[in-house]
């Protein structure tokens, strides 16, 4: 079976346990193959899937056997529905990773989102939200877990660190995963974390907005930090982001007095200043 981008698909999805019971006109592993190569090349339906085996049919063949031909889009959806989603995600996160060469101080983004019409209002399905891993040096989505509700990222995050190796990189979640438990994992799994701050950690906003205001104030004397800047223009709009961290060891004993933030090492803050047309905003963020 061919090696892609590298990595053996036959080596990380060989594992996946065939769901169909009778004689099957079409070999499992090749109608794996034909899909990932259709998805890389762009398609995302299984008509476009198939059309992609139809006119690449001939590149095919000299790597897979397709005893009766291109599999059906019919064929791909009803096989991929059986398929269990466990089995194929562990071998897509494996193959990913195999491919991608994730390097230290690479950054890996967690983020939620909603898929798009994926609410059933007749049947009362829910709309589903993927929690995606996402390696931003490479571009490429390391992992995947599906959930019903946003509020159930939190316990998606680490399912999918789970499925993750992130040695010597840097994982960054939002506000949703601005949790002891998954800084806990990420740090035990040898990676390092920025995770977004807003009021859903007890105090510890206001105590953060508090000692950065104060460290503002006596304009960061003798308190350990470091500043950034960048400047955007265009199409008449500048914008302007400041960034402060501070690492100094007696503001991060107040910040977290228990230890309970388990390699905890510094805050910050960034301050977004937008100009359009004469009007200026400012967000600030922790």
């Amino acid at each position: 079976m061919t090696d892609i981008l590298g990595g053996s698909i036959a080596e990380h999805f060989g594992q996946i346990k065939d769901p169909r019971q009778h004689q099957v006109d079409h070999v499992l592993l090749e109608i794996i193959t034909i899909a990932l190569c259709g998805v890389i090349c762009g398609a995302d339906s299984w008509v476009e899937v198939e059309e992609f085996g139809q006119a690449k049919e001939q590149w095919l063949r000299e790597f897979l056997t397709l005893p009766n031909g291109i599999p059906s889009h019919d064929t791909f959806g009803r096989v991929f529905g059986l398929i269990d989603p466990h089995q194929f995600q562990s071998s897509f996160v494996s193959w990913i990773e195999a491919i991608s060469q994730l390097t230290a101080g690479q950054i890996i983004a967690i983020d939620g989102k909603r898929v798009r019409r994926s609410h059933d209002e007749r049947l009362g399905k829910a709309a589903i939200h993927m929690v995606s891993a996402w390696a931003s040096a490479n571009r490429l989505v390391l992992g995947q877990v599906k959930t019903d509700e946003k509020s159930n990222e939190i316990t998606a995050i680490p399912q999918l660190l789970k499925l993750l190796v992130i040695s010597g990189c840097i994982v960054t979640i939002d506000a949703m995963g601005c949790q002891t438990n998954i800084a806990q994992m990420i740090i035990e799994a040898d990676g390092d974390y920025v995770l977004a701050l807003k009021g859903n950690q007890g105090t510890l906003h206001n105590d953060v907005q508090d000692l950065l205001a104060y460290a503002q104030e006596i304009n960061f004397r003798d308190v350990a930090h470091d500043f950034h800047q960048t400047v955007e223009k265009n199409h008449g709009r500048i914008e302007i982001r400041r960034h402060w961290t501070i690492s100094d060891p007696e503001f991060m004993a107040f910040v977290d007095p228990k230890g309970k933030w388990t390699g905890l090492r510094s805050m910050g803050m960034v301050e977004a200043q937008r100009t359009v047309a004469d009007q200026t905003s400012t967000e600030v963020r922790y």
